[in-house]
């Protein structure tokens, strides 16, 4: 009888732990998005399939964030943001000197023209709160080990979160803070498995500080992967009307003449929120950076680092980008 009351418990027991990991597994996740949106249009996208896997779920967005100090970013993240039906989703700005101050080089500029004719609530980037006190905050707050942080971007914010000393929200360093509270960062940014590419040398300081001292995981999507697959087309003649993001896929593939932008950014927001697999594979080693922004890689078990290997087929995570990048806004 004992024995029968003892197998009944671990029957319970075993149940009730499939059931807590089954559980844990369907958790969105906690993630904070750190854009440049503004020199490149793969960022409208990039929060398109943010916002997409939000509206399924799988998402939670704590902040959208700016790393670049134009007036128009933060205007035109809010658009977006408040086009998705997310308008108080908080949003920050570089305050340190130096970094990033650009957008694109179209005739017609998108950025100009979204704010123009979107709502949105902060009329220029340096009206935004800082960058590091809306991280700071957001992370004090969170569970250990709870937070994702995605950088589709320059790394201006995180050098000057992990830099950042005790405040008003936590006693702890800003490396202490990330340390404790972040899982794992998902960067656009290096070319593999060698080379020197826009993000980390448009701010080298910033960049080197980040991929060299960043006290956890790091998993690379680099140029060489957003490269090949090229998306936005059928995005831009899309039966909707009054949607920001047809209007800028269409504005900018009319001027640039090509069958979709590379779609570099959007594959970092697809693995920080859905992971590697069945789109990728990975090589794990160190990344280091050096002072002129370029980039080498050392596979080797005990890094800390990880870079994306393709894995699907070029039309078929095209195709799962595109249709995330189709999504509407939720009723």
């Amino acid at each position: 009888m004992k024995y029968m009351y003892v197998l009944f418990l671990s029957l319970i027991f075993a149940f009730n732990s499939s059931q807590a990991v089954e559980s844990a597994s369907k958790k969105s996740v906690n993630l904070i998005l750190d854009t440049d949106l503004g020199p490149d249009y793969d960022d409208v996208g990039a929060m398109t399939v943010l916002h997409a896997l939000a509206d399924s779920g799988q998402v939670h967005i704590l902040a959208t964030i700016s790393s670049n100090h134009h007036e128009a970013v933060v205007p035109c993240i809010e658009v977006l943001n408040t086009y998705f039906g997310r308008a108080d989703i908080p949003v920050g700005a570089p305050k340190s000197e130096g970094g990033v101050n650009q957008t694109d080089g179209h005739k017609i500029k998108w950025t100009e023209v979204l704010p123009a004719k979107y709502p949105h609530h902060t009329l220029r980037t340096s009206d935004a709160p800082d960058a590091v006190k809306v991280y700071r905050k957001i992370l004090s707050n969170a569970p250990n080990k709870s937070v994702t942080i995605c950088s589709t971007g320059f790394l201006t914010n995180l050098r000057d979160l992990l830099t950042s000393g005790p405040d008003e929200y936590s006693r702890l360093s800003g490396k202490e803070l990330v340390a404790k509270k972040v899982r794992r960062l998902v960067s656009m940014a290096g070319m593999f498995p060698s080379g020197r590419e826009y993000n980390v040398y448009c701010d080298a300081p910033a960049g080197a500080a980040v991929i060299n001292e960043w006290p956890t995981e790091i998993i690379f999507s680099g140029f060489e992967i957003g490269e090949k697959i090229r998306t936005g087309k059928s995005v831009a003649t899309m039966d909707v009307d009054n949607s920001p993001v047809k209007e800028v896929f269409k504005l900018c593939l009319a001027e640039d003449g090509m069958q979709g932008r590379m779609s570099w950014d959007q594959t970092a927001v697809l693995v920080a929120v859905k992971g590697v697999d069945p789109y990728f594979t990975v090589e794990r080693g160190q990344c280091s950076v050096a002072a002129d922004g370029s980039n080498t890689w050392k596979a080797g078990k005990e890094g800390s680092h990880l870079r994306l290997i393709q894995k699907m087929g070029i039309p078929e995570i095209t195709g799962v980008i595109e249709t995330l990048m189709r999504h509407q806004p939720s009723k």
